[in-house]
């Protein structure tokens, strides 16, 4: 996915007028469009499958965010007292 200066930056009066054209070619090639208003970048126009993956990765990031700190904060456990206490967790259900 690559940025096609020629393709992928657009107007929003162009976008406007042809918005189910865009529609389909964000679809199709995966590659977001830049939305301009007055000849700056304003926007960005993209597929909800590349959408959900950005959104993923951004929430795969906070978690190791999160075990980065704990890490550093003296956090941790030995797999083992970890594993122990889950088979424990499953033999009281």
């Amino acid at each position: 996915m690559g940025i096609n200066l020629k393709e992928d930056i657009k107007p929003i009066s162009y976008i406007k007028t042809n918005a189910a054209d865009m529609l389909n070619y964000i679809n199709e090639n995966k590659n977001p469009i830049i939305i301009t208003q007055n000849g700056e970048a304003r926007g960005v126009f993209l597929d909800i499958e590349s959408y959900q993956n950005m959104l993923n990765a951004i929430a795969l990031l906070k978690i190791i965010q999160i075990s980065e700190k704990e890490i550093s904060n003296g956090e941790v456990s030995k797999v083992e007292d970890v594993f122990d206490e889950l088979y424990k967790k499953i033999e009281q259900q």
